[in-house]
């Protein structure tokens, strides 16, 4: 299988490409967010490029490891007839990034276009207040092997955007799939608006192109659609060449160029690199790849793991935040920006687990309290009664009362019912309200047991 992509995701600006519209297009009520220029009424002209647009189309090919073209840029206007767009033809620059190349896929090309207007086709109704929003397209060479590395290039793709702050995010990536098997013909899926729509089509596609090879019927090169309610591919019409858009350069923009001062400006600006941070965790402190991935899934976390090592273990604090925050996370659906948890606060957790003033068990149970939760995580464990750890004396009391007051559970464990010693385990817990020490409760239970 080859497979390349090329993904449209909207720049991060407040106002539209060519006109000063704003870009709040899901906001705002239908048609409002207009003028004569995203219309393209009679008359009217395009202002000057969107210097922010532009700014962040450039950060965007330099996170990338793009090269940057600094001879003349300019529009292009890509013709195609289809109600979402009011002129007949979209602008569309030339490369601003070459050559690029993110987890070993590389990037052939980055421009910037105006997005189109919300047609649809039920009920034949246009929205423009969508129409002449910059776009970032990133096009990648054919260097996708299954529908897998796709899906997990996108995936890292979308991280780095967010790094950036200059796009938009998955919410508003569409994506043409591109795929061919056996140097067959290419087929392309237009328009997939979500990284599980893109692996699914995929899945889908290779499967059918396979099922043509073996009746030896041809592939056809054509465009399809992607029916995500009933994840097949339908045939559109058949696949256009560049020809077929008959481009030619846009006569209302003046050409532009990209200086060594707009680019030192960006790179001054930029934040590293997701996939490049990942590289310095587990250099600078010490942790496996896998964590550095968790770690820097989100910048907010990775910024806080990195004020959390100044005072905790770099490996002990990527332990705990990568499997026990990460957790909670996940359960309550929050990012760790939206989670209301500060480094202080892992600071002060951390510190509480390495100084043995609470067990692991109750620091499972104080950090699902710590999202969006005013008191510290030392006030929620004083709230919660789990403040301290009992000596070794007053865990084996407590053993002793286990054993004592369940023979049963002791007779289930002797006769090789091992699930048994957890109940035991649990009822020391509870005998000691959580402060005992799981590993050393499990050694004298077997210890008084057997």
């Amino acid at each position: 299988m080859m497979c390349g992509l090329e993904i449209h995701v909207q720049l991060e600006t407040q106002s539209k490409l060519f006109c000063d519209c704003p870009t709040n297009y899901q906001d705002a009520p239908i048609n409002t967010n207009i003028c004569p220029v995203c219309l393209n009424q009679p008359g009217a002209k395009p202002h000057p490029t969107n210097e922010k647009a532009l700014e962040n189309a450039l950060m965007i090919a330099l996170m990338l490891n793009c090269e940057i073209d600094q001879g003349v840029t300019y529009f292009m206007r890509k013709h195609y007839d289809y109600p979402d767009l009011p002129s007949g033809y979209q602008r569309t620059s030339v490369p601003i990034g070459i050559n690029g190349e993110l987890n070993g896929i590389r990037i052939r090309e980055i421009h910037v276009e105006e997005d189109p207007g919300q047609f649809k086709p039920d009920r034949g109704t246009v929205n423009f207040n969508r129409s002449g929003i910059p776009l970032v397209e990133i096009v990648t060479e054919p260097d996708i092997k299954s529908p897998e590395e796709a899906r997990n290039f996108l995936k890292e793709l979308i991280r780095v955007l967010q790094y950036s702050g200059a796009a938009r995010g998955e919410g508003t990536m569409r994506a043409d799939v591109n795929i061919s098997i056996n140097g067959g013909n290419r087929v392309e899926m237009k328009n997939i608006n979500s990284i599980k729509g893109a692996y699914k089509s995929l899945n889908f596609e290779l499967i059918r192109q396979k099922n043509l090879v073996k009746r030896g019927v041809e592939v056809k090169q054509e465009t399809r659609a992607y029916l995500e309610s009933q994840m097949i591919t339908v045939g559109m019409r058949m696949k256009e060449d560049a020809d077929d858009y008959r481009f030619i350069t846009d006569p209302d923009l003046p050409p532009m160029q990209i200086s060594d001062e707009a680019i030192q400006k960006v790179l001054d600006i930029m934040p590293e690199a997701p996939h490049n941070k990942v590289k310095r965790f587990v250099e600078e402190y010490g942790i496996d790849e896998e964590s550095a991935k968790v770690l820097t899934s989100e910048l907010d976390l990775a910024i806080a793991y990195e004020e959390v090592v100044k005072e905790v273990d770099s490996k002990f604090a990527a332990k705990w935040m990568r499997d026990e925050l990460k957790r909670v996370l996940s359960y309550n659906k929050l990012d760790f920006a939206d989670s209301g948890i500060t480094d202080k606060d892992l600071v002060e957790y951390l510190k509480m687990i390495e100084s043995k003033e609470i067990t692991a068990k109750a620091a499972h149970k104080i950090i699902e309290q710590m999202p969006n939760n005013d008191k510290s995580p030392k006030e929620i464990a004083e709230e919660l009664g789990l403040l301290g750890v009992v000596n070794e004396d007053e865990v084996l009391a407590a053993v002793k009362q286990a054993i004592e007051e369940n023979p049963k559970a002791v007779d289930d464990y002797l006769a090789g019912q091992k699930a048994s010693l957890n109940f035991l385990v649990g009822q020391v817990m509870r005998i000691t309200r959580g402060k005992a020490d799981p590993g050393e409760t499990v050694k004298l239970l077997r210890e008084n047991i057997e």
